[in-house]
């Protein structure tokens, strides 16, 4: 249910190899820097305007904008034509693909962007994997550090399954949308479409093209005058 072609389509990242004979696509985060290692050669391709902080161990595509006061300390590989906006901050052991974008005071550490991502305002992702087309909307925040001491579980079978994982965000498949405000709790899966709509606290699995959403009701009022003295 959570193989790494139930979520992601694999064509759209040139880094497929991260999850090779992975069982459930979780286990690719714990590949990362090992995969760093192995295939990055640095290179800056990039156009930066203004000044940018880019670390010795970061690969850059051609046709990338990095914008002034961006961090990106690496180990990273960064795709094409990608925007890097003003004050992103790019940690250690990321792979972004092509055509993504990480915005103002977004932060992202340990974690695989497919193709055309969109991470564009004040976004924390830490320790997950975003696929295809997945976006974010402002604030939102993909906690990946349980509060109680332990591995982050998942659902598996009906049963809790230890990931092995201390630090686990969330997987996000395809075209998967959460809305401004909104946080994922750790261990969070989004099939396929799936939305998160603004400001709901989500744990857990989120199937396919379901939404989800607060229940709690807004109301509506008449608008009255105050009384003037």
């Amino acid at each position: 249910m959570f193989k790494p072609t139930d979520l992601f389509d694999l064509d759209q990242t040139a880094h497929g190899a991260l999850f090779a004979d992975c069982e459930q696509a979780w286990e690719a985060l714990k590949r990362i820097g090992d995969y760093l290692a192995t295939h990055l050669v640095p290179g800056l391709h990039n156009h930066c305007n203004g000044v940018a902080w880019i670390g010795d161990r970061v690969f850059i595509g051609e046709g990338t904008e990095v914008e002034d006061g961006a961090m990106i300390k690496g180990p990273a590989i960064i795709g094409r034509n990608c925007r890097i906006r003003h004050n992103a901050y790019i940690r250690e052991n990321v792979v972004i693909g092509d055509g993504c974008l990480i915005g103002n005071a977004s932060e992202v550490k340990n974690s695989v962007l497919f193709n055309e991502c969109e991470v564009p305002h004040f976004n924390y992702v830490g320790d997950s994997i975003l696929g295809h087309k997945a976006h974010l909307g402002a604030g939102v925040v993909i906690s990946n550090l349980r509060v109680l001491p332990g591995n982050v579980t998942v659902e598996l079978d009906g049963k809790p399954c230890d990931t092995g994982l201390r630090k686990f965000g969330a997987l996000l498949g395809d075209h998967a949308q959460i809305g401004c405000n909104a946080v994922l709790n750790p261990g969070s899966i989004l099939g396929r479409h799936a939305v998160v709509y603004p400001g709901v606290n989500w744990r857990g699995f989120l199937p396919a093209n379901m939404i989800a959403k607060n229940q709690a009701a807004t109301e509506v009022v008449v608008r009255r005058p105050r009384e003037t003295d």
